[in-house]
């Protein structure tokens, strides 16, 4: 999920080495030993807030955050960076446990233009394993710091980085027993946060469109509960239809052109597809008078996971993308809902409420 905010963006690789480094984290093992990482003020003269302090404690914090690497003090650091471009006395990173370092610079190109750029070091092989340029407006510095943490997340981890992404949810705020819901969106570490609505009706359930530049989600202030879609960049939203009951539980597939959504009616609450091109609906469950809801379809859309009570109790179901093959995949106590798949498609995440108590947890589908 990456949305263009900036006008340039130039990005090329430096490394011809990289392709034969090893240093590499396995993020796939139970408990993972944070890697120690050096990350350096980046040398040069920004603009405005676009200072090499700024950028890259943004970058320490990104990756920090991820609980898969230690930045180490500016402190401990013995060779003091003052050309982000040159390479490094590797032993003086070895001697403070730095197992990666990153350096870079960043300098003006214009009245409100800079060039930054990174170049990520293996103390050990001695090596420059990454690399990458970005001409930007300097007001983006804040964006391209999370886009370098991206580059290196990705270099060591080999998964994709996740820190150039937003948040969009439901804001609380007011008294107690008249609170007003308003639906928000921030950058993944609270900073830019912006209000889309004005709390005139409840939201619920905001999703994001895979390039995140819309997002679905329930509103009551037509009245009557109703999904909508809401264009990010325009504000524009429309409703996605009239029904005789209430529709709700929106949740886009993985390119965007489809979406599900649960329709309540007559007692019987179904999910439905819906092609988002044509405006076409197709109903994906037949079961009686049973509730289900919550749908999410898989990475590569060729399963769905809702839950359901068909069963007697609230319980996780897998089916085809079509509604066939219907499979329960929970059987414990308790009431599940909300599941979602994750992004590779091994693990199913789901809430659960038992004994007065609610719980997250993860199951295989």
């Amino acid at each position: 999920m990456r949305a263009r905010l900036f006008a340039t963006l130039i990005a090329t690789l430096f490394a011809a080495s990289a392709a034969h480094a090893e240093l590499k984290i396995d993020i796939t093992k139970g408990n993972v030993a944070p890697m120690p990482i050096a990350v350096t003020m980046l040398t040069g003269t920004g603009a405005g807030d676009a200072t090499g302090a700024n950028i890259s404690g943004v970058i320490a914090a990104d990756l920090e955050r991820s609980g898969l690497f230690k930045p180490i003090s500016s402190q401990a650091f013995i060779e003091q960076i003052t050309n982000g471009d040159a390479v490094p006395k590797y032993t003086d990173w070895r001697q403070i446990n730095a197992t990666a370092l990153m350096t870079g610079t960043i300098t003006p190109v214009g009245a409100d233009k800079v060039r930054i750029s990174f170049r990520l070091w293996d103390t050990a092989g001695e090596t420059q394993i990454a690399g990458k340029e970005y001409n930007t407006y300097a007001r983006n510095w804040r964006r391209v710091s999370h886009l370098m943490a991206d580059e290196i997340y990705k270099r060591l981890t080999g998964e994709q980085g996740y820190f150039d992404t937003r948040i969009v949810y439901v804001a609380e705020s007011g008294p107690a027993k008249k609170r007003t819901k308003r639906l928000a969106i921030m950058d993944q570490d609270g900073a830019n946060l912006k209000y889309l609505t004005e709390g005139g009706g409840l939201v619920l359930t905001p999703r994001f469109s895979p390039n995140t530049q819309s997002i679905l989600y329930m509103s009551y202030a037509a009245g009557q509960p109703r999904v909508f879609l809401r264009d990010l960049q325009t504000g524009r939203e429309e409703s996605l239809g009239k029904f005789n009951g209430m529709s709700f539980a929106p949740r886009f597939n993985h390119d965007g052109s489809r979406m599900l959504m649960s329709i309540a009616s007559g007692g019987v609450t179904s999910i439905y597809e819906m092609d988002l091109r044509s405006r076409s609906m197709k109903r994906l469950t037949q079961s009686g008078g049973a509730i289900d809801t919550s749908p999410s379809y898989a990475p590569d859309g060729h399963a769905i996971v809702f839950n359901s009570d068909r069963g007697g109790s609230q319980q996780l179901y897998t089916m085809d993308s079509g509604g066939g093959n219907v499979q329960r995949i929970s059987f414990g106590s308790g009431q599940y809902s909300t599941p979602v798949w994750s992004p590779r498609g091994d693990l199913i995440a789901f809430t659960k409420q038992s004994g007065g108590k609610f719980y997250i947890g993860v199951m295989k589908p």
